[in-house]
């Protein structure tokens, strides 16, 4: 549902006149859908504003993640743990980091940021 994903991204786009996380989804979503000149357009786009206004790096490391460019990612991440942007607290949760919960790395941010991996019993 790519298409109708990006149709409504376009619509939040236009109401939010180029919000960064907005962008940031548009860009995610390009990349995961194989676009992958849009999303590095994205990329592009963001880290030009960041010089003009602030861009959480872990909303950029999700796009490079989408696009499997998984050290990219990494460094874009470890720049969040040294910002300490809000959104690091979904670091264990947000399901478009899921291709990269297997990388070591992965294990060893998590603990840096304190974030505990519990496991939930479904009884």
């Amino acid at each position: 549902m790519f298409t109708e994903a990006l149709r409504e991204l376009a619509k939040a786009r236009n109401l939010l006149k180029h919000s960064p996380i907005v962008e940031v989804d548009i860009g995610h979503l390009h990349a995961v859908s194989g676009n992958k000149s849009e999303a590095e357009s994205v990329i592009a786009w963001l880290k030009k504003e960041s010089a003009r206004r602030y861009v959480n790096p872990f909303a950029i490391a999700l796009i490079y993640v989408g696009l499997g460019r998984n050290d990219h990612g990494f460094e874009w991440l470890d720049t969040a743990f040294r910002e300490r942007p809000d959104m690091l607290v979904y670091l264990r949760v947000d399901p478009r980091l899921d291709s990269i919960r297997s990388d070591p790395r992965f294990a060893l941010l998590a603990g840096r940021v304190g974030i505990p991996h519990v496991s939930i019993d479904h009884e």
